[in-house]
């Protein structure tokens, strides 16, 4: 019996972890839609979501868009958004950090992307 709770205590800690390192959408601001048009800085096109750095403001703004698997599934791929690429970010400031946004949508080349 003492091995069937060290494993059932190694899988809930592990499972904690994961959800922990997840952060939730509570921390943005959804009542402010906040809309930045500009070049790409960069990309970091990475699991648990990707992320977009744009210029706005004199500062550059992280935007957490979709993970990558439903940033595939609505047809868009790292390729289209590269440095440089002009997109517009429509989303909600973060309350915590001041230059971070969780998207909604992106439009890359006249085309929307809904996200979530």
């Amino acid at each position: 019996m003492t091995a069937r709770l060290a494993l059932c205590t190694i899988i809930a800690v592990l499972g904690a972890g994961g959800a922990l390192a997840h952060h939730g959408w509570g921390s943005y601001d959804a009542a402010k839609t906040l809309r930045i048009t500009a070049p790409v800085e960069s990309l970091q096109w990475q699991n648990p979501h990707v992320h977009v750095m744009i210029p706005h403001e004199g500062k550059t703004w992280e935007a957490v868009l979709a993970p990558p698997f439903r940033m595939n599934a609505r047809g868009l791929e790292p390729e289209a958004i590269k440095a440089g690429t002009p997109v517009t970010v429509e989303g909600y400031a973060s309350t915590k950090v001041p230059t971070e946004l969780r998207a909604e949508r992106i439009i890359v080349d006249g085309k929307t992307f809904e996200l979530r």
